[in-house]
């Protein structure tokens, strides 16, 4: 086998792999269609928009997740997401305390798959 079909096999992998990847990240959000007042304001104003957290006039990392529109705001670029998954890329929240459930991350992924609405 020549140099170029190992460089041409090694780059088929890779692509295949990724690809694969992003799908396995994806939850499954049939069925599942949370909206900002019927789910998510709870999870966030509960566990994210607490005093000195993520609410008010100066929130941690700039991120204010304790109204609708800047929830929605922040939660669209997928840093939120990064976070409460504890993935790499972000800091793992909530800060100092316990991952939520996987119940409760669907939840909020699932709205942010389906638009964030409200």
């Amino acid at each position: 086998m020549s140099k170029y079909s190992i460089v041409i096999l090694a780059i088929a992998f890779v692509t295949i792999m990724s690809c694969g990847k992003d799908e396995e990240t994806k939850v499954d959000c049939a069925g599942v269609t949370p909206t900002y007042n019927n789910g998510v304001s709870i999870i966030l104003n509960s566990t994210c928009a607490l005093s000195g957290c993520h609410e008010g006039t100066n929130p941690g990392g700039g991120i204010d997740l304790s109204t609708y529109a800047t929830a929605k705001s922040a939660s669209l670029n997928g840093k939120v997401l990064q976070a409460i998954k504890h993935e790499s890329g972000a800091i793992a929240m909530p800060q100092g305390g316990t991952k939520l459930s996987n119940e409760l991350i669907k939840i909020v992924e699932c709205w942010i798959q389906n638009g964030a609405p409200e």
